[in-house]
């Protein structure tokens, strides 16, 4: 595990800071990029340890918010992804703060907070997360009609399934179900199975695939080809299998200019990322 393993746009934002300080800061956030599904708890602290020397950098604090996420902090989680909002001026992560506010007991807030932006102005993969986010907190709500309407989108396309298709497949079936709708639910599964397994072939390709998913012809509905059969388009990452190695200290640092100070403040919650209070 190297510094240079780090995506290169998120290792661009750590040009802020001196060489030394972004390589080990860039350590710790591949690090915790491979151990958030297995060992989020770690991913956490890795997270931790790189705001603490680069507090100011966006995707510092967006690790520090899904590694607080992926161990149910949500208060924590929701005061990094509003510092981060603040810092990239990006509504990327709207839908976990949605889900932020739902994991605190707060559903009116989620519902609130997501009717806050322009939802044509999100990229498609955000447009369905935040779908599905508001959908559950109507559900928290005890509204399960509401829910399936939040969840009635353009991208709610049996013809063609994407990468994010089986997540709003699964979301629509479940509360087809909740409204006693089963025969229209089990249809939904059987397409989040098809869609999954286009998926998993795809995967295979470590590239954007066109694949089948079911060998029947469909008619046209504007979002393709006549004749076209359903497809799925997926971005698939390589898996990451290298084995972690001890990150060493960093060298000594030049006295931190702005970009370098641990930590930006919450307005809300004036707390530092190492959970210091504010002065």
């Amino acid at each position: 595990m190297q510094a240079r393993d780090l995506d290169p746009a998120a290792r661009a934002e750590l040009k802020t800071l001196s060489k030394d300080n972004a390589d080990w800061v860039a350590k710790h956030l591949v690090s915790a990029a491979l151990l958030v599904d297995v060992d989020p708890e770690t991913a956490n602290q890795h997270a931790l340890s790189a705001a603490r020397r680069a507090g100011r950098v966006a995707v510092v604090r967006e690790t520090a918010a899904i590694t607080a996420y992926r161990l149910g902090d949500f208060a924590t989680a929701l005061r990094e992804l509003r510092t981060y909002r603040r810092i990239a001026g990006k509504n990327d992560q709207l839908p976990m703060m949605v889900d932020c506010e739902r994991g605190l007991g707060r559903p009116e807030r989620a519902l609130e907070l997501g009717r806050s932006v322009d939802r044509a102005a999100l990229d498609t993969p955000v447009q369905v997360e935040l779908a599905i986010a508001m959908s559950g907190a109507r559900l928290d709500l005890g509204n399960p009609q509401a829910a399936l309407g939040e969840l009635e989108i353009p991208q709610l396309d049996p013809s063609t399934a994407y990468s994010w298709s089986p997540a709003l497949y699964s979301a629509y079936a479940a509360t087809l179900e909740e409204l006693g709708r089963q025969d229209e639910a089990d249809e939904w599964w059987a397409r989040v199975d098809a869609a999954t397994e286009a998926l998993a072939e795809a995967a295979d390709e470590d590239a954007w695939e066109t694949v089948d998913v079911v060998e029947e012809a469909i008619e046209d509905d504007g979002h393709g080809d006549d004749g076209v059969e359903q497809r799925v388009e997926s971005a698939v990452e390589q898996d990451a299998d290298d084995e972690l190695e001890p990150l060493d200290e960093p060298a000594p640092f030049d006295e931190p200019g702005a970009a370098d100070e641990p930590g930006e403040l919450d307005d809300d919650n004036p707390v530092d990322v190492d959970g210091s209070a504010a002065d």
